[in-house]
């Protein structure tokens, strides 16, 4: 697998399965102090419980029914209502009477009856020993609360029975007080229904006297009203039925009248227009319909029998002639007579018109007197028809409110209950508190729970890097190898050197392991140069590079290593080579590289020192000169390791990275800070430098955290060159 930039944001999240992973395995590294904390919670439960009071329950069974049983009629209906079928309603009616169970009226019952506020075993107080405190703190003490707070309900499902346990020290106490408990609840049960009834009782009797008087009072004003109006002999139904029946005799003889006068004046227009007509001739009358009659037509022969008499008289004499006179006279008396009785039809016809005319003028105004009276008896019969209604109301309620008070009066006289006793509390010696195997697992379950939280919190507050998974998963490195841990007390020359002179060691295997993971990193283009590095001082990076110089140089390769670390060098006191002539020598023209390059007590390895110390480091290591240096040692070597300063202290790693093939970052055990790591792998990726992975050192083999994981790869890997060795 090729190195490659590194991603300063590639680490784990704690949601990934890969983080939930590493919670895992840091849960398991701590499995003791899981286990010890869970070990504690447990046992301290475990005291805990003991050392508390050992606590009895009784219960009585009660049968509560939404409504007391009925002994009167159906019709006698109680204050405290009617029994309902709706399923909400029957809830909320039982969790209400659960409520007046549990609450102080009914413990203050219990308190005043068995006389528990001077009871010091039930107050806690009989380990008081003065009589005078005690009774102090009997008066201070809340007995009802007390009794309260133990009383528990217990509803049975589906069913109407609830349970009413009581908690005590004392059995034979709990079952005492949960007996009582229902009873007073019963009591209580009963008083409220009498309570209720005595004030509806009240309320109605006040109601009554007032409705009686609103009831009188709407009767008298009935009365009045009957007697203002004449209706003591003759209804207002009876005086409007009369009315009506005038009305429609005035408007019968109206319409006949109407109709007279229309035909009179239809005659009398007729007469008008036969005058206009014959204005000459006075007898124009005799074409009127009541000319015709008997009187009129003798008339009539007479006095044509008359004229004709004259016109034969004046024939035969003269008109001076006695007889002759004599017949005008008599002719014109009866022409007279027969004007004047064709005038009389005429106004006869007048008459009769006017006659109608004012007949009916009549039948108008009686019509609208008759109209008038049949509004007013109307009005009378509306007022009249409200106050009834009033008076009626009145009087229904007046009856609605006496029946109702007498069916309360008769339900106040019943004494019965919609609670009955079931069964009543026994003692049961058998202790309900404290559940002992309860709280053990309780215990047990939250000190797992505790200890899981502090292995976490542990697991949170631990910032180094110690575990292969804190490299590849929280800083998304490759992990190269570890170097375990040299123990003893050495020289610094021999830890330096501890690869050469114990090849088979673990910590030699190890090494070499790490050279083949380098090696692997890169298979088609091995590396040249290579920067070993860390983030901080006091890491182990030149001993580890010295000991991966010894690992590569036995594996037959020329191996230089270049001390670039040039405000701390400490390669020639390693091997013990001056250090007069080296890089900084070089880099400034002075002395030779073949010179300078020092040969090791190692076959194959070659150490190149700093060199006196320049005043600038970093921009040393910036010239052409430095690079051209490098290039030329890379030519004549198979290998080059650059012993570096650490990335977090100076710049110079940094700079280092940007001209050699690879960086590898050396990270001590239990002791390299992780956010330190992130920031010296940050300034690697602002140099693209490429990673090739990191080394865990100072790895303590025997630690519990490490298992056997690291430690059977090393006795493994010394195995396996045991068999190298007696193969040769």
């Amino acid at each position: 697998m090729d190195g490659t930039v590194f991603d300063p944001a590639g680490g784990t999240s704690g949601l990934t399965p890969a983080g939930l992973m590493l919670r895992v395995r840091a849960l398991w590294r701590r499995k003791w102090v899981v286990l010890g904390v869970a070990a504690v919670v447990a046992v301290l439960g475990a005291v805990y419980t003991l050392r508390q009071p050992k606590v009895f329950s009784a219960s009585t069974s009660l049968i509560i029914d939404v409504m007391a049983p009925r002994f009167l009629d159906g019709e006698v209906k109680e204050v405290m209502g009617e029994e309902r079928g709706n399923y909400w309603f029957n809830k909320e009616y039982y969790a209400t009477q659960s409520e007046i169970i549990t609450s102080r009226a009914v413990a203050g019952r219990v308190v005043d009856k068995v006389g528990l506020s001077t009871d010091a075993a039930f107050l806690g107080l009989s380990g008081v020993s003065d009589e005078k405190t005690r009774v102090q703190a009997m008066q201070g003490a809340d007995a009802v609360g007390m009794l309260q707070g133990r009383i528990r309900v217990i509803p049975a499902k589906d069913s109407r029975v609830m349970n009413i346990a009581v908690d005590d020290v004392d059995a034979a106490r709990a079952a005492l007080l949960a007996n009582e408990v229902a009873a007073a609840y019963m009591a209580e049960n009963l008083a409220l229904k009498l309570r209720m009834t005595e004030d509806a009782r009240t309320w109605l009797e006040g109601r009554l006297e007032e409705l009686e008087s609103q009831s009188k009072v709407s009767e008298l004003a009935v009365y009045d009203f009957k007697k203002d109006a004449d209706m003591l002999s003759t209804s207002l139904e009876s005086r409007m039925s009369i009315v009506s029946d005038r009305i429609n005799s005035y408007n019968l003889s109206l319409t006949e009248v109407s109709a007279r006068i229309a035909a009179l004046q239809a005659r009398v227009e007729a007469i008008e227009k036969l005058r206009k007509a014959s204005p000459d001739d006075e007898t124009w009358a005799e074409a009127l319909p009541g000319a015709k009659d008997g009187p009129i037509q003798d008339l009539k022969k007479s006095y044509t029998e008359v004229r004709v008499a004259c016109a034969e008289l004046s024939e035969r004499y003269f008109p001076e002639h006695p007889k002759l006179q004599e017949c005008q006279g008599k002719l014109a008396v009866i022409q007279a007579d027969f004007l004047k009785s064709l005038r009389n039809v005429v106004r006869s016809a007048e008459t009769e018109l006017s006659e109608a005319e004012a007949q009916r003028k009549n039948l108008v105004k009686l019509l609208d007197e008759a109209k008038a009276e049949a509004f007013l008896v109307n009005k009378k019969s509306i007022e009249y028809d409200r106050l009834k209604r009033e008076s009626d109301n009145n009087q229904r309620l007046y009856e609605l409110v006496l029946k109702r008070l007498k069916d309360i009066e008769l339900s106040g006289l019943l004494r019965t209950s919609n609670v009955r006793v079931l069964d009543l509390a026994r003692p049961v010696f058998v202790p309900v508190k404290p559940n002992v195997k309860r709280n053990l697992l309780v215990g047990l379950v939250m000190g797992l729970l505790a200890g899981v939280g502090v292995a976490l919190l542990l697991d949170l507050l631990e910032n180094s890097v110690a575990t292969q998974t804190d490299i590849e998963e929280r800083l998304g490195l490759a992990f190269l190898g570890v170097m375990p841990r040299i123990e003893g007390n050495r020289a610094p020359k021999d830890r330096d050197l501890f690869v050469h002179r114990e090849p088979k060691s673990s910590v030699a295997e190890c090494c070499r392991a790490i050279r083949t993971n380098l090696l692997f990193m890169s298979p088609d283009t091995p590396f040249k140069t290579l920067v070993v590095t860390s983030s901080g001082p006091q890491e182990g990076k030149s001993t580890t590079a010295i000991s991966l110089g010894v690992a590569m140089a036995q594996s037959g390769n020329r191996v230089l290593l270049l001390d670039t670390d040039m405000r701390r060098p400490r390669l020639h006191r390693a091997f013990g080579v001056p250090n007069e002539l080296g890089i900084s020598s070089l880099v400034v023209g002075e002395g030779s590289l073949d010179a300078a390059v020092k040969s090791t007590e190692v076959p194959g390895l070659f150490v190149l020192p700093c060199g006196p110390l320049p005043p600038n480091p970093a921009e040393l290591l910036h010239t052409r000169a430095f690079t051209e240096l490098l290039k030329t040692v890379a030519g004549k070597f198979d290998r080059v390791l650059l012993d570096s300063p650490p990335l977090n202290a100076v710049a110079d790693a940094a700079v280092l990275a940007t001209q050699s093939d690879g960086v590898v970052l050396v990270l001590k055990a239990g002791k390299t800070n992780r956010e330190a790591a992130r920031r010296a792998l940050r300034s690697l990726a602002d140099v693209q430098a490429r990673m090739y992975g990191a080394i865990l050192n100072d790895v303590d083999l025997r630690a519990p955290r490490y298992g056997d994981t690291y430690l059977a790869y090393g006795q493994y890997g010394a195995e396996e060159t045991k068999d190298r060795v007696a193969q040769s």
